[in-house]
């Protein structure tokens, strides 16, 4: 990987990668010095250090990997995940959001709907995507893909990714409080299983939207809370420099949520987390949501719609 894809506490770690890729490189060497018997000992020592320093990561550092722009983003899963899917635009009252993207596949064989956030992987896509954070159209979008879903009895996969919805007048002029409460409600109203991933950064209202699941799903290195640690930190202490500070409170990490009873698993990542190996991390979370799924086999529309009734309401009873 280049040197911009290295987060703050991974320098040890960056120094390992770029001597196992300069001795890859190396044509000829000394006959006393075994290149292959190198490489192998630096392999096993960044395994270790890989090992060692994402064991123990702080919610901040958590954040950061939730962030990572190497890490996959909604099309990957798609990609990865849902075949002959077809792409479906517009929420039929104002216009197209390209920030949350949905449409009908296939997942294992399985008619599906599918809907996420697309953060994008560049410059260009992530201003077509505006880096995952919708306007009021792309939760009516949603509301609407559900009801598609609910009509034609397709469980829903939903790929939660956006630091939060858009916060611009525009999203305000066109209701966004109501689009997202539209898109809760959405959730709780259908007759079929909804199975979302959190697979990096689930912010607000924003992911709420289209989190309010049957089962919800948590990469291991991904974060959930009502607000960003900077948000949280310019409320509380006036200083976005105490975002460190503000993680630790919010208590946003995968560990955190499944001991509160807020997710319900937890999907394993690669080692060093998903943006060192995309594709396992996909694969990965094509297992878990085929177990999600398969919970529901045998409950009828209306077991589904009251279990995921009850799921919420069970988090706002005290113990």
């Amino acid at each position: 990987m280049d040197q911009e894809a290295y987060l703050d506490f991974e320098k040890n770690i960056a120094e390992i990668d770029e001597r196992i890729e300069g001795l890859r490189h190396v044509t000829g060497s000394d006959d006393d010095f075994d290149l292959d018997e190198e490489v192998s000992g630096l392999e096993k020592k960044l395994e270790k250090i890989l090992d060692q320093t994402y064991a123990k990561l702080t919610p901040w550092q958590k954040t950061q990997v939730a962030r990572h722009p190497k890490r996959p983003h909604c099309l990957d899963y798609i990609n990865g995940l849902i075949t002959d899917f077809q792409l479906l635009a517009g929420d039929r009252l104002f216009g197209e959001d390209e920030a949350v993207v949905g449409g009908i596949g296939r997942f294992r064989g399985r008619s599906v709907v599918v809907i996420g956030q697309e953060k994008g992987n560049d410059i260009e896509t992530r201003l077509k995507h505006n880096f995952g954070m919708a306007k009021p159209e792309g939760y009516r979008k949603a509301v609407r893909l559900m009801k598609l879903a609910d009509q034609f009895n397709m469980p829903v996969l939903t790929f939660v990714d956006t630091a939060g919805a858009y916060p611009g007048l525009e999203g305000e002029e066109r209701g966004q409080a109501e689009a997202i409460a539209s898109s809760i409600d959405a959730c709780f109203s259908v007759g079929v299983p909804i199975v979302a991933t959190v697979i990096g950064e689930g912010g607000s209202g924003g992911a709420i939207a289209i989190a309010v699941a049957n089962r919800i799903l948590m990469l291991e290195h991904s974060v959930y809370s009502v607000i960003s640690p900077e948000g949280c930190a310019s409320i509380l202490w006036r200083d976005g420099q105490e975002a460190q500070k503000a993680a630790e409170a919010l208590r946003l990490t995968a560990q955190d949520l499944k001991d509160l009873g807020v997710i319900d698993d937890i999907i394993a990542e690669p080692r060093g987390g998903a943006h060192r190996n995309p594709t396992e991390a996909v694969l990965k979370t094509g297992e878990a949501i085929s177990g999600a799924l398969a919970d529901f086999n045998d409950m009828t529309r209306e077991q589904i719609r009251r279990e995921r009734e009850e799921k919420f309401l069970k988090m706002t009873r005290a113990e």
